[in-house]
């Protein structure tokens, strides 16, 4: 089985500490996410989101997006990088944490094949995200890659999981698939 990947936003799981514990806690107890990540680019308050989200008492692994200092400061799992943030990288891993970076190319996959992992998107349709990448553009990128992929974009159904699953990925990532 492959590996899921929970990614909030404030739009869908809510942007205060109450409405984001209430919504994840609902997902996370249904569908048992392996990793989670709070995304959350505007919040003013997003350190105490983190801290909110680390008492919900589900088994999962945090990670903060874009934020390496708070990952360290919070001694979370992991940190969730940007296409920007490559050159975080390096500095993220020396302190210990798990290292996911996002990607839309080869060429991005090339550039933080030292990551953990790489979120590769969008394989589906999904609002404001661009053109799909395709089941082929997916499966020829695993075959060329050795770091581990999360299939990202527009994954809404146990169907679209398998169908990335074929692919090779060691995993997918999701916003709306979670609220299912």
């Amino acid at each position: 089985m492959i590996k899921s990947y929970l990614i909030t936003d404030p739009l869908i799981f809510g942007g205060t500490s109450e409405t984001l514990r209430a919504s994840l806690t609902i997902a996370i107890e249904k569908h048992s996410p392996d990793f989670v990540c709070l995304r959350d680019k505007s919040a003013k308050n997003y350190e105490s989101l983190a801290r909110e989200v680390m008492t919900i008492e589900e088994e999962f692994r945090l990670l903060l997006h874009g934020d390496v200092d708070l990952a360290i400061r919070l001694d979370v799992f992991g940190v969730h990088l940007s296409s920007s943030q490559f050159h975080e990288i390096a500095r993220a891993k020396e302190a210990g944490l798990y290292v996911i970076a996002s990607t839309h190319s080869y060429e991005e996959a090339l550039a933080a094949i030292e990551a953990d992992a790489i979120t590769y998107s969008p394989i589906f349709f999904s609002p404001n995200k661009g053109i799909p990448k395709g089941l082929e553009d997916l499966k020829e990128i695993t075959g060329k890659i050795n770091t581990k992929i999360f299939a990202l974009g527009g994954i809404l159904s146990s169907e679209q999981i398998g169908q990335v699953e074929t692919c090779g990925v060691y995993g997918f990532a999701s916003i709306r698939y979670f609220l299912n």
